[in-house]
């Protein structure tokens, strides 16, 4: 038939389990949504993409490293089949409609039981819209009903920009809610997204499907991809006439090698334009309502990148002079050399209850502070089995947020 009439439902999965079974691209844009829905995601696939790794190195999905099984669909309340192989997603779908368990395909809409949205969500309003299988269009009705919203409008006309070049568009600190207007649009204009693993990954789930999704997750000590190759990715598809944004998190030119990226385009005459987002070491502190200035308290903050240990031959902070300083400190990229850095600090005359505070994946689900001074940081970040993301305050800001804590 032409048209197929869908019956529109919300489905509320926290807390039940959701089988995705494939990890690739498609994948990577489902099981964000899956997880900030409060699924318990069981995702199998023998390979997946570095951000999917990353999820799961988290703690976020259990990840089965192999080929799918009929019995990893028991108890599953709702099923993706998103792998590239036309039989396997059919043993899933088949599986799935003989347990009465709806199931997406991502290969044959026609055989499966049920389709996925175009979804964007505005001041706790969910947009869904099912286009016929046209994700274009759907896309484009989801963005004008979400514009309408924010401004007040819902009949609004919206043009999308595919002119060719680039555009750096910073992300914010994780949260889709906190991505500039700007960088939401050009992301729903692009043809081409170069998304980093610290983008908010939730909005990579609302790109039209037929945009194409290139993935440069850096892990922390795991796979991670040159700068130069990034470079040369978003110079070729933008001389193919193709519109790409390059998505990252926190803002493009805070530790994010954007402005590299800006001289890589102009050396090949590529137009480049950049939408700046909220950078993480001032953001991510206010989220957990930690202010890097207080009356009083502090007349300066420093941000630091802490990715190289002190006295390391490439290291361009003078960590004598950061001693000296009596502001606040922001840390970021430091988990793995915080214990190193607090020993510097204290032998330069930072004293041993300076308060400490650890905000581990600001502003994503699994938001947490751990607080602590610079004597004791080592032992708790060990025992808090503190892992990155996470970013560090050192001052006595940290005590007017906690004053409990330090009193």
């Amino acid at each position: 038939m032409d048209e197929e009439v869908t019956y529109p439902a919300g489905l509320r999965l926290g807390g039940r389990r959701v089988v995705v079974v494939g990890g690739g691209h498609v994948a990577q844009r489902r099981v964000p949504q899956l997880i900030a829905a409060g699924a318990d995601v069981h995702l199998v696939s023998p390979v997946v993409t570095p951000a999917i790794e990353g999820m799961a190195t988290d703690g976020e999905i259990h990840w089965e490293a192999r080929g799918f099984e009929d019995a990893d669909l028991d108890g599953a309340w709702y099923v993706i089949a998103a792998t590239d192989d036309r039989a396997v997603n059919e043993l899933v779908s088949t599986g799935a409609e003989a347990r009465r368990v709806f199931c997406v395909r991502a290969d044959d809409a026609t055989r499966a039981s049920a389709w996925t949205p175009a979804v964007g969500r505005h001041a706790g309003v969910t947009v869904a819209v099912l286009g016929n299988r046209e994700p274009r269009r759907s896309a484009a009705v989801r963005d004008e009903i979400l514009e309408g919203l924010r401004e007040g409008r819902i009949t609004a006309r919206h043009q999308r920009d595919h002119t060719p070049g680039v555009t750096l568009v910073g992300g914010g600190p994780g949260d889709p809610d906190l991505i500039a207007v700007a960088g939401r649009r050009a992301l729903m204009e692009a043809d081409v997204v170069v998304a980093d693993r610290l983008a908010p990954r939730e909005l990579l789930g609302e790109l039209p499907a037929d945009v194409e999704l290139i993935d440069v997750a850096k892990l922390p000590r795991g796979r991670s991809a040159q700068q130069e190759e990034i470079n040369r990715l978003i110079v070729e598809h933008a001389l193919a006439g193709k519109r790409v944004v390059r998505f990252k998190g926190g803002d493009s030119f805070v530790f994010g090698r954007g402005y590299e990226e800006v001289l890589a385009c102009r050396e090949a005459g590529v137009p480049v334009t950049v939408i700046p987002g909220l950078t993480s070491p001032v953001s991510v502190p206010g989220l957990a309502n930690i202010p890097v200035t207080h009356r009083g308290v502090a007349h300066d903050f420093t941000v630091i990148s802490g990715h190289l240990p002190p006295g390391h031959p490439e290291s361009l902070t003078d960590w004598d002079a950061v001693a000296r300083l009596t502001g606040t400190l922001v840390l970021m990229m430091a988990v793995e050399n915080a214990p190193a850095i607090a020993e510097v600090l204290l032998a330069g005359g930072r004293k041993p209850g300076t308060p400490v505070a650890v905000i581990c994946q600001g502003s994503m689900p699994g938001e947490r502070t751990v607080l602590s001074t610079l004597a004791g940081l080592a032992t708790d970040l060990e025992r808090e089995s503190v892992a990155p993301p996470a970013i560090l305050v050192v001052g006595d800001v940290v005590a007017v947020a906690h004053p409990a804590r330090y009193a």
